[in-house]
């Protein structure tokens, strides 16, 4: 934590710096090669069941309740890849903790920083490859192709994750990424990855991903994603893991924003196949230039309890969100949800022991968002 917060401090302090530089430079009628941004996440949540241990089940991000929480705080730097340019993302906060595998979101039990990449998001090459309509070609580490929802809430819609995003799918890879435009509407990408989450391969096999985005207007798009490869620690008796997802966006009209995700993923590990699969539904309406709501409901499937580490037989659990939006200025969102999670089983812990005994999950927040 001191580590991070000096980093932090420092990150501060240069974005100081580059401010002054990028002020005379649009004095002079010159942008600048580099770009600098960022956010500071942090939520108040409140859960109904008044858990003995503080924390929201099943959850990633949003993990702590009855207390203040710094989700994440996020500063890019990048430069547009004419022909070479970089993208670096440093992140700081229970959300990097847990895509960087240093929190349990279940437990809370936090792990020592093992290296300064733990700090690292994202941090990658680009180069613009002249064949064609143009080949860019990304080199390090990079946020997953899969799910519908991405690690910094600005992105989402909601401000809680979908169980699909919390659970069946990785957050990170180490790799190359090739992504070439076949035709105006049509985008494929292939990844050679070193596997799920790491930085560091653990294995002697490479986990391959393809990327198909297809839009037959400008209201509609179709994204295609698969992943494969060998994912268990060189030793163990392991099969492939594999994990196929569909997502379609539609605009409708001016103001209304439908989306769907559906995934289904399996590994074999010492003979037993594993299966785990889920959708996710979600609305977005926009109320006004400054505020939206949006809904989500899923449906996620764990019958082994594999991903999610339930011990109930055929475990399946719903969720429905509402989130409301809303931006007073430009650089600061602030967002009030309202989720509730249910299962087949006892998957929640309520103000006794710290056990799950309940089965379900109301809950309450408050988050707020401020960019730069």
């Amino acid at each position: 934590m001191t580590k991070a917060l000096i980093l932090l401090t420092l990150a501060v302090i240069l974005l100081g710096s580059v401010d002054v530089r990028a002020t005379d430079s649009a004095k002079s009628d010159s942008k600048p090669a580099i770009t600098w941004s960022g956010f500071l996440d942090v939520y108040y949540s409140r859960n109904l069941n008044d858990p003995s241990n503080q924390m929201n089940q099943l959850r990633n991000f949003d993990i702590y309740e009855n207390q203040l929480g710094l989700n994440l705080a996020e500063l890019t730097i990048k430069e547009k890849a004419e022909p070479v340019g970089f993208h670096v993302d440093l992140g700081f906060g229970t959300a990097n903790d847990v895509v960087q595998g240093l929190l349990n979101p279940q437990t809370g039990v936090i792990s020592p920083m093992t290296s300064t990449l733990d700090l690292v998001e994202q941090a990658y090459i680009s180069a613009l490859v002249p064949i064609g309509s143009g080949l860019t070609v990304d080199l390090g580490k990079f946020s997953t192709l899969m799910g519908y929802e991405a690690i910094e809430t600005p992105k989402n819609w909601n401000y809680s994750r979908s169980l699909i995003f919390s659970w069946a799918v990785p957050y990170y890879h180490t790799g190359i990424r090739l992504e070439y435009p076949v035709t105006d509407n049509f985008t494929a990408a292939l990844y050679v990855m070193n596997g799920w989450n790491n930085v560091v391969e653990d294995n002697n096999s490479k986990t391959v991903a393809l990327g198909l985005n297809y839009s037959p207007s400008s209201a509609t798009t179709i994204t295609l994603n698969g992943i494969s490869g060998f994912e268990q620690p060189a030793g163990v008796p392991y099969g492939k893991t594999d994990v196929g997802e569909l997502i379609v966006t539609q605009q409708v009209g001016q103001k209304l924003s439908l989306a769907s995700d559906a995934v289904y993923g399996r590994e074999r590990v010492a003979g037993m196949l594993n299966v785990w699969k889920g959708v996710a539904l979600y609305a977005k309406y926009d109320l006004s230039e400054k505020s939206d709501i949006a809904l989500r409901g899923e449906v996620y499937y764990d019958p082994q309890g594999y991903t999610t580490g339930v011990t109930f037989p055929k475990a399946t659990f719903k969720e429905i969100t509402a989130t409301y939006r809303y931006r007073p200025w430009s650089h600061l969102m602030l967002m009030l949800e309202a989720r509730d999670d249910f299962a087949n089983g006892k998957a929640f812990i309520s103000a006794g022991p710290p056990l799950p005994t309940m089965t379900s999950q109301p809950t309450l927040l408050l988050g707020a968002i401020a960019t730069f």
